[in-house]
Parts: structure tokens; sequence; C-alpha cells
């Protein structure tokens, strides 16, 4: 572990906001351990183990059933311990992988049948070496015909640039973590309404409205987040997800309390029906049709 690494948070509170049946923590991961899953050798950063035991008792203690798991790049294109959690989780799993150019269909396959159901392309610069353009687009060809999607991480910056690359993706696209918008600029700054703009041109597009604690400039009660959230929630019930992020790898300002960020999903979805199409409908549509 890096010696500036913060390790998840080890007494999370229990929520008070109660998760509708059937609820999916859509974004989390699982690192190592490094003993048996060992980290890879280009990663920007090395994080502490986070098997899919502690994921698992996790998602029963905040009241989900089912998750969503991210390979993040300190595993790069190496996805066995995504593999091994998913084989483990008694088909209340699904996974988002990174693979390479090179991945034969014969791995693809057996990656589909384990619930892997689609890849990540991660544009942050910080996290990761670039890759043309050409490279993804193979790859996402290839993946289409299984029927899966593309999962997208990038900055709020970059998003202008990488829209033409974007919309020649074959499948569903979903943005991790709103894009990461600038909070300090508000809901109005003319980057978000891009983003919005974009989610209204083009229903392909979904979003990840997750990682408060990545994003606040405020502190650990996100109410600076909570309006942007709340935004697309509103604007796009039917193409947003909901979660966790656990175990928050490269959190520098604070160790997030998994009880308080399920608290904040009644403020940015404030009717039950939007609760349950943000929690059960809509991940469940996407990862378990």
């Amino acid at each position: 572990m890096d010696p500036d690494y913060l390790p998840y948070h080890p007494n999370p509170q229990r929520p008070t906001f109660k998760v509708p049946a059937g609820a999916v923590d859509a974004h989390c991961h699982v690192f190592g351990p490094a003993d048996h899953f060992p980290y890879a050798a280009e990663r920007k950063y090395t994080p502490c183990d986070a098997p899919k035991e502690k994921l698992f008792e996790l998602r029963d203690f905040l009241g989900f059933e089912r998750n969503v798991i991210v390979q993040a790049s300190c595993h790069g294109q190496n996805n066995d311990a995504l593999l091994d959690a998913l084989h483990h989780s008694n088909n209340m799993a699904r996974g988002v992988a990174i693979v390479s150019p090179d991945i034969s269909d014969q791995e693809l396959g057996e990656m589909d049948k384990a619930g892997v159901r689609a890849v990540r392309f991660n544009f942050v610069k910080r996290l990761v070496d670039a890759t043309p353009k050409e490279v993804f687009l193979g790859i996402a060809h290839r993946i289409a015909k299984l029927g899966w999607h593309i999962v997208v991480y990038f900055e709020a910056p970059d998003l202008e640039e990488l829209i033409p690359f974007l919309k020649q993706l074959p499948t569903t696209i979903v943005v991790d973590h709103m894009g990461r918008p600038d909070i300090s600029k508000g809901v109005d700054d003319e980057s978000f309404r891009l983003f919005t703009s974009f989610l209204s041109a083009n229903p392909n597009i979904w979003t990840k409205v997750s990682c408060p604690e990545r994003l606040t400039i405020k502190g650990p009660n996100y109410d600076d987040v909570v309006p942007f959230a709340k935004t697309l929630v509103e604007q796009f019930p039917d193409r947003v997800l909901w979660g966790t992020d656990w175990p928050h790898p490269n959190m520098k300002s604070h160790v997030p309390n998994e009880g308080v960020l399920v608290d904040v999903i009644p403020r940015i979805a404030e009717t039950v029906e939007l609760q349950h199409k943000l929690l059960v409908a809509n991940p469940i549509r996407l990862y378990w049709p």
C-alpha cells in the first residue's frame, strides 16, 4: 500500500435510508488480496487489499442485494480478481472489465459466462497511460457482438474533445461519476450544461450519479454535490445508476463513510419512483436483462 493511501472505513454507520428491495450497488471494486491477485506492474497507485468477502459483507450491511464490480486501473488488464468475485457471487454480481485489444474470443466468452457485461475505457490521465482511440474502437465493436456496453471514465475538461469519439461507439455508454464536474462552478456552469446537453442529444448515454466524496469541495455532508446528481436523476430518470465506489481508491481528502453515502440517495432521488429506478430498475435492465 502506498504510504499516503487511505484505507476504506473500518466501521461504517448503518444508513438511515432503507434502500428498496433488489437494490444494486452499481459501482464498486475488489482489490487483491495481492498474494493471490497481484497488482499490475504499470499501476499508478498501490491500494490496500479489499477482497470480495469484505465487499459482500458491506453489501449486506447496507441493505443492497447485488453488486456491479468494476475493474480498476491498479489491476490493469488482468481481471482475475474480478472474475473470482463474480464466480463466488451466486449470480448476484456483474462485472465491468478492462481488456487488451488482443484478447481472444474464447476469453471474452468465458468472461460473459462469468457475468461480465461491459468494458471500461479510462481517460483520466493521472491514472492511466494514453491509449489510441482506434484501439478502443476495435474493442468496442468486438464486445458489442456480446451485447455488452462501455463504461467511460473522464474528467469534465476532457468531454468536449471526447464527444466525437464517444459518438462512434456502437453500444450503450455509461459515464462514471457524472463526468467528474467541477463542483465549485455550480450546476449552471457551461461545462455541466455541455454534459447534460450531451445526454439529452444521445439516448444511449447513461451516467452514474456517484462519488460525491471525490467531487465535493465542502466536506462529508456533500451538500455541494447534491444539486448536480439531483439534476441528472430528474432529467434522465431511466439512465442513471448509483454506487458506493467502495473501497474508494485514491481518496486524498477523507475516508468516506458508506452509511453517509447511502443517506445521500433520498436527497438526489426524492421520490420512491425515482429511487426505484436509480437503484433497482435501471441497473437490473442493464446488467440482468
